[in-house]
């Protein structure tokens, strides 16, 4: 078998979100995908990450003429290589998320050439993962998170996820309307992505105990082990502290781990240098007996997640939902509450529809 690596590509897509969108400390109306094309033995491998368009311009200017040429068989040793080489830019951040969008691919390449799903190489534990719903963004108007909360929960999703610490003040009355519309079959999950202070946090994880809520994501800030420790142990006991999205390395993942910060630990393929470092995280969590969930790109997780140990769940996040379906043939779709790979189809099971795709393009430029 020739797996040599021929040809690495990557662009740079930029998708208007349907409406502005917010969250605790953030506000977007796009998103940005990175995709990498990797080529060997006639095959290609698709893997991408969600991040600044300035990740393209580093996998083509020092991550491809670093891989070409050699085994893509051979993913740890070329994913060594890229980290290696990166050393002196910063692991965390636009690093990271440069040598996840290359190693995916080269995960999905490996499947192509074995002409085998990748949930089957990396180890196979179960055929399809539990999702929740999440969105349920703090610009939202009451209908809007109405509407989409109560839909995901009559699609059979048993958790919804909302977004709060915008206005802490009217949290409470957001997740009641939010919990409404879901209904008793249906849990709550909520977000703060590291808006609130210790104290307004602790306040917050009891208004939301009442309500039956039994996820709380970032209360504070993920940097603050110390915090999210303290609120882990005063908080009710029915409601789990988690974290981890910002991982972006295995010593992150063991130091949230080590301080006892989190109930559940979350980790991205899309940051955490790709799916060769969402299994490390996977391997960390299941040391310390923690569960894991993935975080957003339900796509691109499925069939690590179908092989990681201790998974809770995975993350519906509707905006990368949103953008996976426009691009890729062979997206999954929840039923009755999960999804599951197409085992027939082989690596991440996807092709992607480049002209639908074009129109968005932001780089290269016209062109380039």
């Amino acid at each position: 078998m020739d797996a040599a690596l021929r040809s690495i590509h990557v662009h740079a897509y930029r998708i208007p979100t349907e409406t502005s969108e917010s969250d605790g400390t953030l506000e977007w109306s796009a998103t940005t995908m990175v995709l990498c094309e990797v080529e060997a033995g006639g095959k290609t491998g698709l893997g991408w990450t969600y991040c600044d368009v300035s990740a393209a311009l580093l996998i083509e200017q020092t991550l491809a003429p670093l891989l070409e040429g050699r085994d893509g068989m051979a993913i740890g040793a070329r994913w060594d290589n890229m980290i290696r080489a990166t050393r002196n830019l910063g692991r965390p951040g636009i690093v990271s998320c440069a040598v996840s969008a290359v190693d995916n691919a080269l995960h999905d390449l490996r499947g192509k050439l074995l002409n085998a799903p990748l949930a089957d190489l990396l180890g196979r534990r179960r055929d399809s993962v539990p999702v929740y719903g999440s969105g349920g963004f703090t610009s939202y108007d009451d209908r809007q998170l109405a509407e989409q909360a109560g839909g995901w929960a009559a699609e059979g999703l048993p958790a919804v996820k909302i977004k709060i610490g915008r206005d802490p003040a009217d949290d409470p009355r957001r997740m009641r309307v939010a919990k409404e519309a879901m209904g008793d079959g249906c849990a709550l999950f909520i977000d703060a992505n590291g808006a609130l202070s210790r104290k307004q946090a602790t306040a917050m994880a009891e208004e939301a105990a009442t309500l039956g809520a039994t996820w709380f994501e970032e209360p504070v800030s993920s940097d603050d082990l110390e915090g999210l420790r303290l609120i882990r142990d005063a908080g009710p006991p029915g409601v789990e502290i988690t974290a981890g999205e910002y991982g972006y390395d295995e010593v992150y993942f063991r130091r949230m781990c080590e301080g006892g910060a989190v109930d559940v630990l979350q980790a991205d393929a899309t940051r955490a240098a790709g799916i060769t470092g969402f299994m490390e995280a996977a391997a960390t969590a299941q040391a310390f007996g923690l569960p894991l969930s993935s975080h957003t790109a339900p796509a691109l997780h499925l069939h690590a997640c179908c092989a990681a140990p201790n998974l809770r769940h995975m993350e519906w996040f509707f905006d990368h939902v949103r953008v996976e379906r426009m691009f890729f043939d062979g997206a999954p779709e929840p039923h009755a509450g999960h999804i599951a790979p197409d085992l027939s189809r082989p690596g991440l099971g996807l092709d992607f529809r480049r002209q639908d795709a074009e129109r968005y393009r932001v780089w290269p430029k016209e062109g380039g």
